[in-house]
């Protein structure tokens, strides 16, 4: 079991602390510092927000956001599949 150590991490203004692999702890506090940002971006200046619906809408923004970049990751995988092919057609009939 990998050992894990207490980080502690600020989303609008309130304090939570995540335990965390000592070599991902740069990450997580990346990661804090843009939810961070992306809460306090939604919620503007309604300082009486939901904790709880600005931290939703947050996670569906970023989720949306993870489909979109695995959507065009696929769609260029894709592409590259499509080209290395008809590459592949004109080696052969070179060789031919």
């Amino acid at each position: 079991m990998s050992n894990t150590i207490p980080v502690s991490v600020r989303l609008l203004d309130r304090e939570y602390t995540v335990g965390c692999a000592p070599d991902e702890q740069d990450g997580l506090l990346a990661a804090a510092r843009l939810l961070d940002a992306r809460m306090r971006e939604i919620r503007g200046n309604n300082r009486m927000a939901a904790l709880d619906r600005v931290a939703v809408l947050a996670a569906l923004n970023f989720a949306h956001e993870v489909q979109q970049a695995r959507q065009q990751e696929a769609k260029q995988e894709r592409e590259l599949a499509s080209t290395l092919g008809r590459m592949q057609q004109l080696l052969d009939s070179a060789l031919a």
